[in-house]
């Protein structure tokens, strides 16, 4: 890949430190670290337990409006006031619907905290009392939108994340530039901000986080070093044929055999193709052709998604892909396939020196809580700010009782709705006061307190 990872750190410009000159030194001890962690963390809970009902409202609100990619103009407004009434310097429409809020409080580091605007056009069948009802029109066709993917709470957390930072400014120095980003769902929204010029305005930040939803305990944070999500490239693919009569296939090149035949075959490049142990996915979501049970069409047309964390392994499987669908058209005696891969977004890559000093001050708050996990098969355009050259972490707070966790993991137990499930139904409080009180200490450890 061609972005940094975390062994090219650069050091923490640490300025003015309550712990002095250990600080200033480089890095302390964990046992300094966890000591100076206590009363600093006490004032961190009573600013998350004092505004958590405005959060939950915020966060059940957002559930409610839900607005698709670039199309989050509502709720970039209403983030948009929540910063300017806490003292932020606030620019709206930064990569079309954007957020950018700056809180210059001294001299110190800049630390860029990330949310995401967007939500998903998908039925919500949670039955929640705050549901989402919306509808819009998406791809020329009314569709409802529901956040499935946990972005309300991301965004409620870092409103949350922000008062307790305000409220406790007399304990740091520096800078906040919170960043409400669109479009992550289509994983153009970071882009769309870098391209207009996000750090270029508004300064480039010492360190990045961002937070996201999880199937697991609440009261849980997971993280890694290096590649902590995948690469994501969509696949197109046209194949074409002879229609004919369905009673007469002989007279036709059938396309819809040659797709089939293509979908199993395909499977051959990640089970044979790749080393078993690294981790490679190719899925196909969409296969679309015809018009009618008793006619052989010219043409069918999929869609699919190829993931993987190595680039060494997304090219090998770009190129079996590629070979396989030209070798099963031409093995039916068809025109050469139109092959489309397009490029969506990289592995996020976390910094290994920014999580192994975030790990400190969070497993100093939460204890057995806090473990390093694999990476996730999902993708995130959060990457786009690591490529950028900005040290970064992403960790996974999670959302689900305990006990139903722990019931999902037993012989005949219901597996918990994941992430895009239309029944993703995070537990509000816990999952909230988990996320705000995570995210608050890794800026200000970040920040050298």
């Amino acid at each position: 890949m061609n972005h940094r990872t975390g062994t090219s750190a650069r050091p923490f410009r640490l300025q003015r430190s309550f712990l002095g000159l250990g600080l200033a030194l480089g890095w302390v001890s964990v046992a300094a670290s966890v000591s100076a962690a206590g009363p600093f963390e006490a004032g961190v809970d009573a600013e998350v337990s004092r505004n958590h009902a405005s959060v939950e409202g915020l966060y059940k609100a957002l559930h409610a409006a839900p607005e698709l990619a670039f199309q989050e103009t509502q709720t970039a407004r209403r983030l948009a006031a929540e910063l300017r009434a806490l003292g932020f310097e606030v620019t709206e429409g930064v990569g079309k619907t954007g957020v950018v809020g700056l809180l210059r409080n001294g001299s110190g580091p800049t630390i860029m905290v990330r949310t995401e605007l967007d939500a998903l056009p998908m039925e919500e069948k949670t039955g929640l009392p705050y549901a989402s009802q919306v509808k819009t029109t998406y791809l020329g066709k009314e569709t409802l939108v529901a956040h499935s993917c946990g972005h309300d709470l991301h965004m409620a957390s870092w409103v949350g994340t922000a008062k307790t930072l305000v409220a406790l400014k007399a304990q740091w120095m520096g800078t906040l530039m919170f960043v409400a980003q669109p479009a992550e769902e289509v994983l153009g929204g970071a882009k769309a901000m870098l391209d207009d010029g996000l750090f270029k305005r508004f300064g480039k930040p010492d360190f990045a986080f961002a937070l996201h939803t999880w199937p697991m305990a609440y009261g849980r944070i997971g993280f890694g070093t290096g590649a902590v999500t995948s690469n994501s490239d969509s696949f197109e693919a046209l194949f074409h044929g002879r229609g004919a009569h369905g009673s007469a296939p002989d007279k036709s090149i059938d396309p819809v055999l040659i797709a089939s035949r293509f979908v199993v075959d395909v499977q051959g490049v990640v089970s044979r193709e790749k080393d078993p142990f690294a981790f490679g996915v190719f899925s196909v979501g969409s296969i679309q052709g015809g018009t009618s049970g008793n006619i052989i069409p010219d043409n069918v047309a999929l869609r699919g998604t190829i993931r993987s964390y190595d680039p060494t392994v997304r090219s090998r499987m770009h190129d079996g892909i590629r070979r396989t669908a030209t070798a099963t058209a031409a093995m039916a005696g068809a025109p050469a396939p139109e092959i489309k891969i397009t490029a969506g977004g990289d592995a996020v890559i976390n910094d290994a020196a920014l999580v192994e000093r975030t790990e400190v001050a969070l497993k100093a708050a939460f204890g057995a809580g806090v473990s390093r996990m694999p990476p996730i098969t999902p993708s995130e355009d959060f990457a786009e700010y690591g490529k950028a050259g900005v040290p970064a972490m992403f960790f996974l707070v999670g959302v689900y009782d305990p006990k139903d966790v722990e019931a999902s993991r037993q012989p005949g137990g219901k597996p918990l709705p994941i992430n895009h499930s239309p029944f993703f139904a995070p537990v509000p409080e816990p999952s909230l006061k988990t996320a705000v009180k995570a995210m608050s200490l890794a800026v200000l450890t970040a920040l050298g307190r």
